[in-house]
């Protein structure tokens, strides 16, 4: 009985690490979905909300994993006596420099790729798509959409489960293993996914964990996702998935093979997206090159 015990909880008789992981991560993609999922179906139906690539079908549906998160997340935060916000997402530095860093690394990595794609005549602009009051209610709606986006899914993939698995199975490892989830996850629920979009969602990935392993926090990763979305959904209007952006800022058209244009993935599974993903890479690395990397301590009840 002791040996599984010992197997089971830690020295602070709490479970282990790798134990709190794995029941996020079946509570997360497993458990809480089987049960949100119909009343989330039920409501699409009321609201009629098509499959659609608009802000509102993208809003409901990470409204959906934001719950999922919260919950999840909120039980391991009273399990551990911990603040919810207290993995790597402080919200007295939502707003921070870091955050900002973030938003304008993302505008460079999309609109990298954009401008690289007209200039070797895979992308042609033809002005803009809306104009006046339209513009500007599409723009606020696409903002607010991909904010809860960038919080969403930092929140649920790389908050509560980064930090735990890193405590269990080192850093390295644990962002390898999210990586491969968060990549699966759109590979088997997005239309028309192939190896090359793969590539650059486990890059991202693995770009947003190393920004953590060297700030501390998930605010310039958030930063990130808000306006690498925004960029390649509003202002460039690129295909996600088969799907065409309802509501995007320009009137766009895209030839030219898929390594170039990516195709119906859109820019995310264009070949210009490596070099953009090596800068980013490489300026988290400069930026904090001479501080130590960070190292999640059990903060179990000091957080209170």
């Amino acid at each position: 009985m002791n040996a599984i015990t010992n197997f089971l909880m830690g020295p602070d008789r709490i479970l282990r690490p790798a134990w709190r992981a794995l029941l996020y991560f079946v509570l997360t993609f497993i458990a809480l979905p089987f049960l949100l999922d119909p009343t989330a179906e039920t409501l699409v139906n009321r609201l009629h909300l098509a499959p659609a690539l608009t802000p509102a079908s993208i809003a409901f549906g990470e409204g959906e994993y934001l719950v999922i998160a919260l919950i999840a997340t909120g039980l391991f935060a009273w399990y551990e006596a911990r603040r919810i916000d207290s993995y790597f997402m402080p919200i007295d530095q939502a707003l921070s420099a870091r955050t900002f860093e973030g938003v304008l690394a993302g505008v460079m990595i999309a609109g990298g790729v954009a401008i690289g794609m007209i200039a070797l005549g895979g992308m042609q602009i033809h002005g803009l798509a809306l104009t006046g009051s339209a513009l500007g209610a599409s723009a606020l709606a696409w903002l607010l959409a991909m904010l809860l986006v960038g919080v969403t899914e930092e929140f649920w993939f790389r908050a509560y489960f980064l930090e735990t698995l890193w405590k269990a199975v080192g850093f390295w490892p644990a962002s390898i293993v999210i990586a491969l989830v968060f990549a699966g996850i759109h590979y088997f629920f997005k239309q028309g996914e192939n190896i090359w979009d793969v590539i650059t969602l486990v890059w991202f990935s693995m770009l947003i964990c190393f920004s953590v392993l060297k700030t501390g926090n998930l605010w310039f990763a958030v930063g990130l996702h808000i306006a690498f979305d925004f960029m390649q959904f509003f202002v460039i209007g690129t295909p996600n998935g088969n799907l065409i952006p309802q509501g995007r800022m320009l009137d766009v058209t895209f030839h030219g093979p898929a390594w170039l244009t990516g195709g119906v993935l859109g820019t995310e599974a264009s070949f210009l997206m490596y070099p953009m993903l090596a800068l980013a890479t490489l300026y988290v690395w400069w930026r904090d090159r001479d501080t130590p990397p960070f190292q999640p301590e059990d903060r179990r009840a000091t957080d209170r």
